[in-house]
């Protein structure tokens, strides 16, 4: 036996019976449908980023597949360069937190 569920159309204020949409204005008054709908927009916001990071990459990725040799070293300098200034950045990071810790 289904369950009976009555939702009231914030839309028009009309009660509905087992219903995704309003039988009167057809407003959308599922919450699971609303949830499902809401999770499709932020999948689709996340596949539009990745995308849109693999179709732009960054200058030193850029550089690092270049066909000229110099920007293919160039670039692989700058990601060197960025690489231990992160490291060092991250053990830095790191000590300070263990000194306050005591």
């Amino acid at each position: 036996m289904a369950e009976k569920r009555i939702i009231k159309c914030p839309n028009c204020g009309v009660f509905n019976t087992n219903k995704e949409y309003c039988t009167n204005c057809n407003t959308l008054i599922s919450h699971q449908k609303k949830r499902e709908f809401k999770a499709n927009i932020v999948k689709q916001k996340e596949i539009d980023k990745v995308i849109y990071e693999r179709e732009n990459p960054n200058l030193t990725e850029r550089l690092k597949n270049h066909s000229n040799i110099l920007y293919k070293i160039t670039g692989w300098i700058l990601y060197s360069a960025f690489t231990i200034v992160s490291i060092i950045g991250a053990g830095l990071a790191w000590f300070i937190a263990m000194v306050a810790a005591g």
